[in-house]
């Protein structure tokens, strides 16, 4: 039984490293906007 809770211990560290990790990437990484321009085909803009 010893090795399953060691197991599972080192499962819930890395589970929580991982959660820190994007909690960190989600609160300082600020994106910066930029406009963005889409091209449409001709064909779609014409009702059929």
């Amino acid at each position: 039984m010893p090795t399953l809770f060691r197991f599972l211990a080192v499962v819930a560290i890395l589970a929580g490293l991982a959660f820190a990790a994007m909690f960190a990437l989600a609160t300082f990484v600020e994106p910066t906007p930029r406009e963005i321009s889409v091209t449409i085909p001709a064909t779609k803009l014409q009702p059929k």
